[in-house]
């Protein structure tokens, strides 16, 4: 099988991160937080080095607020529901957003009479950039922005938004989930207040992982209450940080797995040209020499993720990736990838596209296999 799917989850891992969740289920196994025994430690040990190690590579000053969550997902759900929310308020947001921040933006909307601009992404920044400008109001209190188009790979200009935002006291959400393992992230360089990245994307983590990081004196209400492992006295949520956001037993093992992957990215990540974006070069030249092929990606790589995103004629996507996978067994991902509003822009919503997406361990002779499938795929649908 050739796997071609790595925006929606990385394989294979490398070879720490399985090795150190096999060594946390087999030698360790306790509780974090929940005994003084010597095991109960070092579960908490893992847990504390690895809220250490993210708060370090991802530029969040204060490790107690690199908070623990089972996906990207309820990550940002925790830090779009924890704010305080009055009718009236406005948030910034984009038609690049994945359904993980559409869909609670909506909530807040139903729930507090809150308004939300969805700001148009194209290829033209400038425009994008003034027209986020015009759309800030005294009432706005929130920039929520995807980091990259999971549907494309564009990059979005974030810091030009977050300083934008930073001049009028609008507090910054950014979802990381297809940038955190691709790009570097910098909380306080980069002026943003909350950070939320799945670990099983980028950063070649366990599924099961992700986590929300918060820079400076913002506080958020927890989503779940529950029991904290410390402070049990207490009838009510603590107040102190991870534990006021964090109730419940913590997922030791892929906590573990989530540690050796930073540990992994940190020695990769001053590579001057990653392999990954090598090699999307390599596809999307192949891709615009294939008649009845449309692309949607940006034809530079540097300035997106190693995604391609194409569609074959007018046949619909779904059935290209089903005919790459019977037949070819490529794995890639066509629909509309959660993210309805970006299909709107492009549009291609009754079509889909099909996502190509690659990391390190993907190889180019992969790419000429993959090249060959949609070249042969192309013509025999041009000879119908």
């Amino acid at each position: 099988m050739i796997y071609f799917d790595q925006a929606a989850s990385s394989f294979p891992k490398p070879p720490e991160v399985t090795e150190a969740m096999m060594k946390t289920m087999k030698k360790i196994g306790a509780n974090p937080g929940r005994g003084g025994h010597a095991l109960a430690r070092e579960a908490a040990t893992i847990i504390q080095q690895t809220r250490e190690k993210a708060a370090e590579l991802f530029g969040c000053k204060d490790p107690k607020k690199a908070l623990f969550y089972q996906n990207a997902t309820v990550a940002l759900n925790q830090a779009l529901k924890g704010l305080t929310w009055q009718e009236g308020d406005h948030i910034i947001t984009t038609s690049a957003e994945h359904n993980s921040v559409r869909r609670p933006l909506e909530y807040l909307k139903q729930t507090y009479g809150v308004y939300v601009s969805y700001i148009p992404w194209t290829d033209n920044e400038q425009l994008f950039i003034e027209t986020v400008r015009e759309e800030i109001r005294p009432e706005t209190k929130l920039l929520a922005i995807t980091h990259a188009s999971n549907v494309t790979g564009e990059v979005l200009p974030l810091q030009t938004l977050t300083m934008l935002a930073k001049e009028h006291h609008i507090l910054t959400l950014v979802d990381g989930s297809q940038t955190a393992g691709h790009l570097p992230i910098h909380m306080k360089d980069q002026g943003i207040d909350m950070l939320a990245f799945p670990g099983h994307k980028g950063l070649l983590g366990p599924q099961g992982t992700g986590m929300l990081l918060v820079e400076g004196e913002l506080d958020l209400k927890p989503l779940h209450h529950g029991g904290t492992g410390h402070f049990s006295e207490s009838i009510t949520q603590p107040e102190e940080w991870p534990e006021k956001l964090e109730s419940g037993t913590l997922n030791t093992p892929g906590i573990a797995g989530l540690y050796a992957a930073l540990k992994v990215y940190e020695q990769h990540r001053s590579e001057n040209v990653p392999r990954e974006t090598l090699l999307i070069k390599k596809l999307i030249t192949g891709l615009s020499k294939i008649p009845g092929v449309t692309y949607y990606s940006p034809s530079e790589a540097e300035n997106s993720m190693p995604i391609a995103t194409f569609n074959i004629m007018h046949i619909d996507s779904q059935e290209i990736a089903m005919v790459l996978d019977s037949h070819y067994e490529i794995a890639v991902r066509a629909g509309l990838h959660c993210s309805p509003l970006a299909h709107d822009t492009l549009n291609t919503t009754d079509q889909g596209v099909v996502r190509a997406s690659l990391n390190r361990y993907n190889t180019e002779k992969e790419i000429d296999v993959f090249l060959q499938a949609i070249e042969e795929i192309a013509t025999a649908y041009q000879a119908l």
